[in-house]
């Protein structure tokens, strides 16, 4: 899933005083049933005393994320919500791997770790896959990939396929499939990051900032 580092925060006002007192954060999803908001992604808006002057928006756990103080009325919460969530996408279509660059994932995993493997995949592609993180199919050598994991950092990504690599030879998980499995040099930290994952607690995510003065 893309290294988890903070995407090119922009800064402006949007209030002028830092006063207000603080309380918990306010989880409200806002309604999709608005004519305005009813075709964007599933999001959540998150408003707080706490912040101030700025916005911001990620996406953890397939949701979109966006913070923003307490005090921006609704009106202007209806016209920032979709500016906000159009800058993640563009950010996740910036950062989006193709097919071809699993194919060739594929073609460096084979030399180096797999390298009396005459077997090479037919096809290697994203599909959404919710209970998996990959499948391949033995018999015509087709393998594919979790969308989840088109953003985690590579070496979880060079796992996965790895281990579905694998597969094109072994049907099964048997001893000789382990052992094989037991090459990949990162094997331990992709695993926990998959862990983490399905938790949710995968580290930080991408944001996007933004102040703006009213």
């Amino acid at each position: 899933m893309q290294d988890n580092s903070v995407d090119n925060p922009a800064q402006l006002d949007l209030f002028d005083d830092g006063s207000g007192s603080l309380s918990s954060v306010t989880d409200s999803v806002v309604g999709m049933g608005q004519a305005a908001l009813r075709d964007l992604p599933e999001f959540r808006v998150v408003r707080s005393t706490r912040r101030k002057r700025s916005i911001q928006a990620f996406r953890t756990n397939g949701i979109i994320e966006i913070h923003m103080p307490a005090k921006i009325s609704r009106r202007q919460e209806n016209e920032l919500i979709p500016e906000m969530i159009a800058m993640v996408l563009e950010r996740e279509a910036r950062a989006r791997k193709g097919d071809e660059v699993l194919l060739h994932m594929s073609a460096e995993l084979l030399g180096s770790l797999l390298p009396e493997f005459s077997e090479r995949p037919s096809s290697v592609t994203w599909r959404p896959m919710r209970e998996r993180w990959g499948s391949c199919t033995t018999l015509d050598r087709t393998i594919r990939i979790s969308q989840r994991l088109n953003n985690a950092p590579e070496y979880a990504l060079k796992y996965v396929l790895f281990h579905e690599l694998i597969h094109l030879r072994i049907a099964g998980h048997d001893d000789n499939f382990y052992e094989l499995l037991e090459r990949y040099p990162d094997k331990e930290r992709a695993e926990a990051f998959l862990e983490g994952y399905e938790a949710g607690i995968a580290g930080t995510p991408d944001e996007i900032s933004l102040n703006i003065g009213i």
